[in-house]
């Protein structure tokens, strides 16, 4: 029965990956999209630099399926976008598989495989798998040429590989599923950040299959799954290149060789200690340190993915953002500093006063085959009055402020300070209570509660919301809720009624997943914790981190996806819990056929039938015609200025990869005032001559003329 089972199992899994590749591919955008892809298409057609802090494992994806439009510059938007159907389809079969490894622990523990048991674990995988295949984020990111898709697959591959340890966790070549796992972690540095959140779920996985639960352990485990998360996070992605600069500074400043020599130097004394670590390790039999090493050795070799950006900054092409051609305006690359950052663990009020300035990193610039200190970034110090743990609002913007006031009902704590003329002033500080409210409200409640709903619940259409009720929301998804609110149904606007992204679930996914979580937990308390805290580090952690200001210029749906996927393994846990109800009533395995086939109906089903008119792009061109009619507008050898993402991605799509009329210059305001840009339109590109300035290098480099001083008289 179990070779049954293993050999039905595999076949239903792929059924369901051609299930979902079929309907992404029939959905997905046959052009560039909006935001971020225009700019992926480009930068991967021709291996470009984009923007901050990079993809570059995905641009070698995406240009390998660039490659098979063949002369059509027209098709290679197409077969991008197929890269991420196709990453996006292969996630649904690893979430089968590991629902159904999961479920297969709860019905069938002893071992012991019945028809009807088989029933319901395929049923639960397929409903849970299903079900994530018509949700509404992922399936946004399922069509275009984005990170997301490949994101997604890498954090399903490294779930579903942990437990296939679990299941040879004792024979012994098992760790190599862990090398494999860390190889993955590693190469999906170069794609985005988000899988690494997965490493306290695996952490417990490995904790509950090697020990004895404890108290004392699962401490411990947690301790540990942090240590691991920050080994990687600040020490490996920063860490790496921070020691490569102080070699780079002692060879090119110290010893007079050429620039990235101690780069060089640096990743061969690299390699070579973890080489030699590795044969010491297994010559000693010293089995952890050598997995260990190796684990850490093929994360390392997955993260030098990054040595694309290098390699292509340096043959300067017309797409270099950063300018990263060497270790120190690779380190800026990789911080994503030129976005600033948020506090995170302790930080300012948005009203806090500066007190005061000091030099923050330095600044290195290239001269005269040296590294000369240029500029100190500067550190601003505030008023200790202002300062709190956990600082939520924290943004000066007088229209961020205005919503925090909104938001969190700030009546906030009279604060005497001094004032910019010298008088003093009060301010309102605000209370811990209201910044804990606005982080529950907007931060966890908006920003990701409602995003939840949408996926799970249903969502009144797809218009950005900043708040209010008619925008953006979820409720209109069940009709109970807009008759309370509105009286009813009839009562709802002609832009919400009619809006094809009004999708109704009626619960059903929801309730699916909750009664599945309680029977989780009822039934395997260790498997519950590990997606549990799949779902929570997925989820919750990713909005304590990004700290987000209201008025966000787009919704952040995209960022949750992971915990969106690990409640869907819930979803097929309730189909489970029906089934065993069902099983103390009638026996056999034709209550569980029927229950399998309502549940597909009802929530897969309407979920496919809701979702497919608001996620079917096949016949959309809006971005790419806009371009080219925003280009063709243009007198030859013209300037365009543009502002943001939407006005300049879409113009280098076309220009890059269609090659539409590239004697115009595109000239992005918002990267104006950094040097490395102004350089880059001191080029010739193309057609088109460079930019006529006024200034030479030494008058607009960074550390000069980057304030402007006011003098208050």
């Amino acid at each position: 029965m179990n070779k049954k089972f293993r050999t039905a199992n595999i076949i239903a899994g792929w059924t369901v990956f051609v299930v979902a590749f079929i309907t992404y591919f029939l959905t997905k955008e046959p052009t560039a999209s909006f935001w971020d892809c225009g700019e992926f298409i480009a930068a991967s057609y021709k291996m470009e630099v984009g923007h901050p802090p990079g993809a570059p494992f995905f641009l070698l994806m995406a240009r390998l399926f660039s490659l098979f439009a063949g002369s059509d510059t027209t098709q290679v938007a197409r077969w991008i976008n197929t890269l991420t159907a196709l990453a996006s389809a292969l996630t649904i079969l690893f979430l089968y598989w590991t629902i159904a490894h999961l479920v297969r622990k709860i019905v069938a523990r002893d071992g012991e495989m019945t028809p009807t048991s088989m029933m319901i674990i395929m049923g639960s995988a397929l409903l849970g798998s299903l079900a994530y295949t018509f949700s509404d984020t992922f399936w946004f990111s399922a069509v275009e040429g984005e990170v997301y898709g490949t994101s997604s697959l890498i954090t399903a591959f490294v779930f579903w590989a942990i437990l296939k340890w679990e299941n040879v966790a004792d024979q012994k070549r098992a760790n190599r599923w862990l090398i494999l796992i860390a190889y993955m972690m590693g190469l999906s540095i170069g794609v985005h950040l988000l899988n690494l959140l997965a490493i306290p779920a695996i952490v417990f996985v490995y904790y509950f299959r090697k020990y004895k639960v404890s108290r004392k352990g699962i401490v411990y485990s947690l301790l540990l799954s942090v240590v691991f998360l920050g080994f990687i996070l600040y020490l490996i992605i920063p860490g790496i290149a921070r020691v490569a600069s102080i070699f780079e500074l002692i060879f090119v400043n110290g010893f007079g060789l050429p620039y990235n020599s101690g780069l060089i130097f640096f990743v061969a004394a690299l390699f070579g200690l973890l080489a030699y670590g590795i044969w010491s390790s297994l010559k000693k039999k010293k089995v952890v340190l050598n997995t260990v090493l190796t684990a850490v050795t093929v994360i390392v070799v997955g993260y030098f993915s990054y040595a694309l950006i290098l390699i292509r900054s340096n043959a300067e092409p017309p797409m270099d953002q950063n300018n990263a051609e060497n270790i120190f305006s690779l380190m800026y690359y990789l911080n994503r500093e030129q976005y600033g950052q948020s506090p995170l663990i302790y930080g300012q009020y948005y009203n806090a006063p500066i007190t005061g300035a000091e030099n923050g990193k330095k600044v290195y610039t290239e001269e005269d085959g040296r590294y000369k200190v240029t500029y100190h970034r500067q550190k601003l110090n505030y008023d200790n009055r202002f300062m709190t743990v956990f600082p939520r609002m924290w943004s000066p913007q007088p229209d961020h402020i205005q919503e925090y006031k909104r938001w969190a009902g700030i009546k906030g704590t009279p604060v005497s300070v001094t004032g910019r003329n010298g008088q003093n002033e009060v301010r309102r500080k605000p209370t811990f209570g209201e910044n804990l409210k606005f982080f529950l409200r907007y931060q966890v409640g908006y920003m990701y509660l409602r995003y939840f709903m949408w996926n799970f619940a249903g969502r009144q259409n797809d218009l950005q919301g900043m708040g209010d009720f008619y925008r953006g929301n979820w409720l209109s998804g069940i009709n109970f809720i807009d008759q309370a609110r509105l009286g009813s149904q009839e009562n709802l606007p002609a832009f919400m009624k009619d809006n094809p992204a009004r999708n109704r679930y009626y619960l059903l996914p929801l309730l699916f997943g909750i009664i599945g979580l309680v029977y989780h937990y009822r039934r395997h308390k260790k498997d519950f914790t590990v997606v549990m805290l799949l779902f929570v580090m997925t989820g919750l952690a990713i909005v304590v981190y990004l700290n987000q200001y209201p008025l966000q210029p787009r919704e952040r749906d995209y960022a949750y996806a992971g915990s969106f996927y690990a409640f869907s393994i819930w979803i097929g846990m309730g189909l489970a819990a029906m089934a065993d109800l069902a099983g103390k009533k009638i026996k056999g395995p034709v209550p569980v056929i029927v229950l399998t086939l309502a549940a597909l109906l009802i929530v897969p089903g309407i979920m496919a039938r809701e979702n497919w008119d608001d996620h079917d792009r096949s016949g959309r061109y809006t971005t790419r015609d806009f371009a080219f009619n925003y280009l063709n507008s243009c007198a030859p050898d013209a300037i365009l200025f543009t502002n943001g993402d939407n006005d300049t991605f879409p113009l280098w799509y076309v220009q890059e990869v269609e090659g539409i009329r590239t004697d115009v210059r595109v000239m992005n305001l918002s990267y104006l005032g950094a040097d490395w840009y102004i350089d880059q339109m001191n080029r010739k590109e193309y057609e088109s001559d460079p930019i006529p300035w006024g200034m030479t290098w030494e008058q607009y480099m960074t550390g000069k003329r980057d304030i402007v001083y006011l003098v208050d008289r």
